[in-house]
């Protein structure tokens, strides 16, 4: 498995997303999540400032609780932790002081001295590309940041980015974290996919079940209803994405799996280090954490591509 650089921390190939964190879980609960997790053989999580401003328009929760969590556990050292900057209310855009002071309250909250990698999050077109690679390659230089990613960022600014940063000898992005998923795929395959090989970058892609579609739960607009991310998974059932699932409970269904697990195991397939999921309960995790260990076949996966070819 692989390591970020300036860790120790074996990245196991399924990344856990903190998004349900203060928002579907609460904190109990997401300490359930957190310790299930790890117990499974997790050992990366993903967060950020902004999760999840959409709750009280303020942002932060996600990142305090799982700092509660790392310190009641005392497992800093044996779980990697990624965050991200740029969106968070009070704190948006890449300006140099932004970024700074962003960063210093996210190590607050995670009750840490560092970020195992900190993204941008979401590219900041005010802020020219070599400023915002100087800002993150100063993080990295004073060991608060032990490595930086790319997220939400167009094609051209991506690879400006990484030109940037190899030309001027500063911290180059050793990760992206790209829209994918069964449902998600055209814009990734076509335009980011080459960057990553061009460029070396690990992948950490999201959302790996399209907001809970691709567990299978939502087959009509009823099985919508009155679910917090209903009006997510709804695009998805609204431009066909019923096929998709369709061909997943069938090839799950050959395996004795869940849908969920296949789902990951496809993005796997696709060269994907570790897919970025979340989930509000811990008896979720088991079908997720399953997926490194199906091998899916040849013919599964030209059938999933096939029935995923119009996304």
């Amino acid at each position: 498995m692989p390591t970020l650089p300036g860790s120790t921390v074996e990245i196991f190939p399924v990344n856990l997303g903190g998004n349900a964190f203060g928002w579907t879980a609460d904190e109990s609960t997401s300490f359930a999540v957190l310790d299930r997790f790890v117990e499974l053989g997790g050992t990366f999580v993903d967060t950020a400032d902004s999760y999840a401003a959409w709750v009280d328009d303020v942002g932060g929760q996600s990142e305090t609780i799982l700092g509660r969590w790392l310190a009641a556990r005392g497992s800093r050292d044996d779980v990697a932790v990624a965050t991200k900057v740029a969106r968070k209310p009070g704190r948006e855009g890449l300006a140099h002081d932004t970024v700074v002071a962003a960063l210093e309250e996210s190590l607050d909250r995670l009750q840490t001295d560092h970020v195992d990698l900190y993204y941008a999050h979401y590219d900041d077109e005010e802020v020219p590309v070599a400023e915002q690679v100087a800002t993150f390659d100063g993080l990295v230089r004073d060991g608060r940041v032990r490595a930086v990613g790319l997220s939400n960022f167009s094609p051209e600014r991506m690879r400006e980015w990484f030109e940037t940063a190899r030309r001027e000898g500063a911290s180059v992005p050793v990760a992206v974290q790209p829209r994918y998923s069964l449902v998600s795929r055209a814009g990734y395959e076509r335009d980011y996919a080459p960057l990553v090989t061009e460029f070396g970058a690990m992948v950490f892609s999201y959302p790996a079940l399209a907001s809970g579609f691709l567990t299978g739960k939502y087959r009509s607009e009823a099985d919508l209803e009155g679910q917090p991310r209903g009006a997510a998974a709804r695009r998805y059932l609204e431009a066909g994405g019923l096929r998709v699932v369709e061909e997943l409970v069938r090839v799950a269904e050959g395996y004795g799996v869940e849908p969920a697990t296949v789902a990951l195991s496809w993005v796997l397939a696709k060269g994907v280090t570790a897919p970025i999921a979340s989930v509000s309960r811990p008896g979720q995790l088991d079908a997720l954490m399953a997926a490194p260990g199906l091998q899916l076949s040849a013919a599964d996966v030209a059938a999933l591509d096939e029935a995923s070819a119009d996304f």
